[in-house]
């Protein structure tokens, strides 16, 4: 088993600055070399006070504000045009990147793209829920109107 210190939020493992345990090749073959996570060291306390103060600050400051975002999230239906066939399948997928850029096009500020959690992958036109962690304890469900470019 490895420790580790996350740098990114990992769905499943945590938040930035835990301290996790994982098997040694999925420190090693995945998390370290995508920059997830680094190596525990004695000298790492500085480190994840650091990244815990950087997790704060991006945070929504209040939970006013986080509260008042859910309700525009769920209030609008956000528009996304992608590349589709004839039958209506996607060339790919829609990514968290997309559903972020779509939000701030329609005019509901800016969302951190791995807040942003696809349950199932969006591979058609039609209408699409994905959710967005706020903040630990407020999450959006956003409606997600994907249709084929022209």
């Amino acid at each position: 088993m490895s420790k580790l210190i996350l740098t990114h939020e990992v769905t499943g493992l945590g938040e930035p600055g835990d301290v996790i345990d994982v098997k040694n090749g999925y420190a090693r073959n995945y998390l370290i070399p995508q920059g997830f996570a680094v190596s525990w060291t004695r000298g790492g306390e500085k480190q994840i006070e650091q990244i815990k103060a950087a997790r704060t600050a991006r945070e929504h400051a209040t939970i006013e504000e986080a509260l008042d975002l859910k309700a525009r999230l769920e209030a609008t239906k956000v528009r996304l045009e992608v590349k589709a066939g004839r039958e209506g399948r996607l060339f790919g997928s829609v990514k968290a990147a997309d559903v972020a850029g779509a939000a701030s096009a329609a005019g509901i500020g800016e969302l951190d793209k791995r807040k942003i959690e696809i349950p199932n992958a969006i591979k058609t036109v039609g209408d699409h829920e994905a959710t967005i962690r706020l903040r630990d304890d407020i999450t959006a469900t956003i409606t997600l109107q994907v249709v084929a470019a022209k």
